[in-house]
Formats: structure tokens, sequence, C-alpha cells
């Protein structure tokens, strides 16, 4: 059977071997065209062509470039799904986010819903969401007085559900332009940054937890968990679920396996954490058990849906033993509504990273026992870099510890010629003055 070329009205089907696909060929402005048909069938083949042959008659170029890319299979129909709908969809995608907690979960939902009821317009669809709407609902949030990175993450949550469906819509992600999210410099007059606690102040929390007239939930279990906080640096979950396998009283060692950044950390058990630990002995059962078992049943706690509720509780509890010591863990900051936690748990991560670096301990030291919170550790060890850079410019500049190498030399010259004590004593103070 021969190669099948069959002319019509305007340009030709054929084969381009025996058995094959038929092509059409056709000319436009002088230039020649062949797209595929797609169909061994020559009657199937015919029907196509023919549909083609009115768009080739249009004068117009755009409605012929239009025409091939359809054919070619480029341009897809327009899918619309309305915003009302949009989340069911999305929850069903493999793309989808998929956070660590069910918290994050929700807040994603919640998010959304919060952008479709601004909106409130039952008939709006994906498609009908510009880049300026997302602008106008970007800057309606900015009058909300939420924190700057509790505005980005909302941004993002919506930016991440409109690219999951991208095939309801056309163009670009109406929430994917940065100028949509505030920068951190907006908040910098007012900012705001978690406390450490004094060493005198730690004294005092050990004082009150061994007080029996204050009163808390679960106290000893509170005092427990402080103790470890205080000697150990890690956050209060990792405080809270610590198991009783997880420590070692012959090396008097406690592994942490950090719930937040998943490294494991290994830990010497300080003399005072130490008796809080064979105290606590009184209440073990079993080796896999909790230190803390009732405070670690508490925080692990969840509602209807799942969203974990027990740590802000047991948060509260940890919050009530700071004010008993006069501090108020949050404070009102200008242009938020909610207050900003300065003391809580947490603060004594930051002791612990404070009190090493004014020890002179290694950063890589604290970091291998905090873990990879550069964070912390860099605020209290740039202060130690602050020190030894100025004492490397005064020292360029001849003037240690405030007095230029002449000032010194002259100090020592006076001294010998003014001071009464024994030559020994006064040869020790020159000394003294001269390497300051």
């Amino acid at each position: 059977m021969a190669i099948q070329k069959i002319k019509l009205d305007l340009g030709t089907v054929y084969q381009k071997e025996e058995g094959g696909i038929y092509y059409f060929r056709y000319q436009v402005n002088g230039a020649r065209k062949a797209i595929s048909l797609k169909t061994r069938n020559q009657k199937e083949a015919l029907k196509e062509a023919n549909k083609q042959i009115p768009l080739l008659k249009a004068t117009s170029a755009e409605i012929i470039a239009a025409h091939i890319k359809h054919a070619r299979g480029l341009i897809t129909p327009e899918k619309n799904l309305l915003l009302s709908e949009a989340w069911a969809v999305y929850e069903r995608s493999p793309e989808r986010a998929t956070p660590d907690t069910v918290s994050e979960a929700l807040a994603y939902r919640s998010t959304f819903e919060e952008f479709v009821n601004w909106i409130n317009d039952p008939g709006k669809t994906l498609r009908d969401i510009t880049c300026q709407i997302a602008d106008e609902y970007a800057q309606q949030m900015r009058t909300l007085n939420i924190a700057v990175s509790t505005h980005n993450r909302k941004i993002k949550r919506i930016r991440r559900v409109f690219r999951v469906l991208r095939e309801y819509w056309s163009g670009e992600n109406p929430f994917q332009s940065p100028t949509l999210l505030r920068k951190e410099r907006e908040e910098r007059e007012h900012d705001v940054h978690r406390l450490s606690f004094t060493r005198e102040q730690e004294q005092q929390l050990q004082i009150v937890l061994d007080d029996d007239q204050y009163k808390v939930m679960n106290k000893p279990e509170v005092r427990v968990i402080y103790y470890l906080g205080m000697f150990t640096g890690q956050r209060m979950k990792d405080c809270v679920l610590l198991r009783w396998n997880k420590i070692n009283f012959n090396l008097k060692r406690i592994w942490v396996k950090q719930f937040k950044t998943g490294k494991e950390v290994t830990i010497p058990i300080a003399p005072k954490l130490l008796e809080v630990l064979q105290g606590a002995l009184a209440w073990k059962t079993g080796e896999a058990d909790y230190v803390c078992p009732n405070i670690a049943t508490r925080y692990n706690k969840t509602n209807v849906l799942g969203k974990n509720v027990g740590n802000n509780l047991v948060n509260i509890d940890m919050l009530r033993v700071i004010r008993w010591i006069g501090l108020e863990p949050s404070i009102e900051v200008p242009g938020r509504d909610k207050k900003v936690t300065v003391y809580g748990f947490h603060s004594l991560r930051h002791s612990f990273a404070s009190y090493c670096a004014e020890a002179g301990v290694p950063q890589a030291t604290v970091l291998s026992i905090l873990g990879a919170d550069s964070e912390i550790v860099n605020k209290y060890y740039t202060h130690v870099g602050d020190e030894a850079q100025r004492q490397a410019i005064a020292a360029i500049t001849g003037e240690l510890n405030g007095k230029s190498a002449q000032q010194r030399i002259n100090e020592a010259l006076e001294l010998i010629r003014t001071s009464p004590e024994p030559s020994n004593a006064v040869l020790v103070k020159v000394k003294d003055i001269l390497e300051k």
C-alpha cells in the first residue's frame, strides 16, 4: 500500500511512512507549515484537516498563530475553580504543603479562608484573582497590627496554595511579588528580643521552686523541668518529654534528640541537676517512662482536630513561676495587638549561652550542647567578639585601656619619683602599669 497524499482546497494531508500518522501541510504568508493530525485513520485525518481550513483562510495572523498552537496541543481549555471550592482541591493535591505539626496545617487552612472571606464573593474563581487584588489584601493585612513574621507567613501560605492550583489560573502567581512581604526593619524601632535571666534571677527561681508557699500544678515535676532547662540549655519540649532511658547516672550524662532540629546532643549532668534527678527517682516506674509523667501527659494533650493544646497549658505553668520572682513575661509593643514575650522558659536557653560566653567556653562546645541554634549562640558570642575587636583597635592606636604607650610610661616614671614604698614593691607596680 502506497503512502497516502491527499490534496485539499488548502494544503495536503499525507503520511511520512506507510501506516503512519497523518500530517497536514499548508502555507501561511509563503512559509510552509505542517502539523500532526494525531491519527492513522484517513477519514479522521481528513475531518480534522478540514476543520483547519476556515482558520487558514482568515486574514488575522494572530488567529492563525492561535490555531497552530492549538493544533499542536500547546493550548489547553481553561479550567475554572471557585475560591470557595479551592481548599478542598488543594487538600487532595500531592503537591500541597505537609507541615510537621497539626497546628501549622490548620494555619494554612485558616489563612486561606481569611483571604476567601475578605474577597466575600461566592462567584469569584482563582482565575479572577489578580496581582492588584493580592496587593490590596496585603495592604489590608498591614492594618491588622500583626508581627512582620506573621504577615509574611500568611502571604507565603496563600502563595503556596495558588502555586499548587496553578492549572486553574494563568499568567503570574498573584501572590508571588516580593512587595507583598513586609521588611524586618519595619519593626526595628520597637524590636523586642527574648531576654536571658541573670544568675541572681536563676537563684531566685530555685528558691521559689523549693518554697512550699508557692503553688502550681505538678510543682515537683515543674521544678525538675526548670533545673533541666537551667543546666542543659534545652528547649521546653525536650525537657518535658525526656525519658529515664536517656539518663545515665553512672556516666552522669543525658542524651537528647531535639524535637525541633532532630539533632542528637549529649550533656554532662551538673551536680545540682543530678541531685534533683535523683530525687525524681521516687516516682519512676519504668526505664521508658517520662521523667515528668504528669506534665508530659498534659503537654501531649490535643483537641478534637488533633491540634496540640497541652504545650500552651504547660507554658502557662512555667510563666507563673517567672512571675513569682517579680518578672512580667510579656510586654505591650506599639503596632501589635498581642503582647510580646520577653521572659519565658526559653530564656533559660539564652542564659546558658550567655554564661558560657562569659566563662570563655569555646563557641563550638556550646553548639554541641545547644544544637544547631546559632542565632542564640551568636547573640552572646558577638559580645566576646566586640571586646576582642576593641582591643585590636586599641592596640593599633596604642591606647590600650584608654591610655597611650607614652601616657603609661609617664605614669610609671612619676610613680618611681614619688613613691615612698620599697623598691621591690615599686617595681611590681611599674610592671603592672606598663603591661596593662
